[in-house]
């Protein structure tokens, strides 16, 4: 089954499902076998991979290049900027190293990491002078509440950005109250990392009689819910090949009502609103 897909406010198609790379990068001992499950998750549709120059000092640039020599055209390249480059010319170079980290002529959604101490404005002007030189075909954000989300569109530019990149699994549903209504109401997916709360959830218990029922893993669950989110991208982290397999196999996890609504016992939704949580 293809991966399905959602759309961008700029009306473009990306996949609900890619691969996310945080903690790759950071040991060349391991680069083969990460170069490797990237390769895999392409073969198998997750396309959208998503680095930033933050992860292991750029070694995951260096890793994602790896893995996608000569497959670029089929890709949708995710990358991120450091507060503390997110001035107006700290942009420009941040993102020129990327780009030759990643041996790339453009990344395809490129996102501001946290908010710092530079102006919000001065970042914004930065990425649409990117995106006017061809340099990034979209941008975005990351960790942005929904205040500063509002604050983004008051913004000359501000409603150009594509994505908001936050914390999003079962255990961490905060941002169902208010944030992810926001960018359903604007068109804007959420892109959700961590997915299964760093494999934590892979081990949790009351999964086990879900995943039973589907004849799938407690990761796999966690993986599929997320992805029946509407305007929702999962981004997990996989470097073994078993686990790649795995998740790509989550997207054909058809969850019914009544595992919903376990889910919803086990990890209630919020009721009020929860300061936006980060990892």
């Amino acid at each position: 089954m293809p991966i399905a897909t959602t759309t961008l406010p700029s009306g473009e198609l990306v996949p609900v499902l890619g691969q996310g790379t945080w903690m790759m990068g950071e040991d060349r001992r391991r680069a083969a076998d990460e170069v490797a499950a990237l390769k895999l998750g392409i073969d198998l549709g997750m396309t959208l991979i998503d680095t930033a120059e933050m992860y292991g000092d750029g070694g995951s640039e260096e890793i994602v290049a790896e893995a996608i020599a000569g497959r670029r055209e089929k890709l949708f390249l995710v990358g991120k900027v450091l507060p503390s480059n997110a001035s107006r010319s700290g942009v420009l170079r941040a993102c020129e190293a990327s780009l030759k980290r990643l041996r790339t002529d453009r990344i395809d959604l490129y996102l501001l990491h946290w908010r710092g101490g530079v102006p919000l404005a001065e970042t914004v002007a930065a990425f649409e002078e990117l995106r006017r030189a061809g340099k990034i075909r979209h941008w975005g954000v990351s960790n942005f509440d929904t205040e500063d989300m509002k604050e983004l569109e008051r913004l000359q530019g501000g409603r150009n950005a594509q994505a908001n990149q936050v914390l999003y699994n079962l255990t961490r549903r905060g941002i169902e109250f208010d944030l992810l209504p926001w960018c359903r109401g604007r068109g804007m997916p959420v892109m959700a990392y961590s997915p299964v709360e760093q494999g934590e959830l892979a081990s949790d218990r009351g999964l086990r009689g879900i995943a039973a029922r589907h004849g799938v893993t407690p990761a796999q669950v966690a993986l599929a819910w997320v992805l029946a989110q509407d305007g929702v991208i999962a981004i997990p982290k996989a470097s073994r090949l078993e686990h790649v397999r795995q998740n790509a196999a989550a997207r054909d996890i058809q969850l019914l009502p009544e595992d919903f609504a376990e889910l919803d016992g086990l990890f209630a939704p919020p009721v009020r609103k929860r300061p936006l949580e980060m990892i």
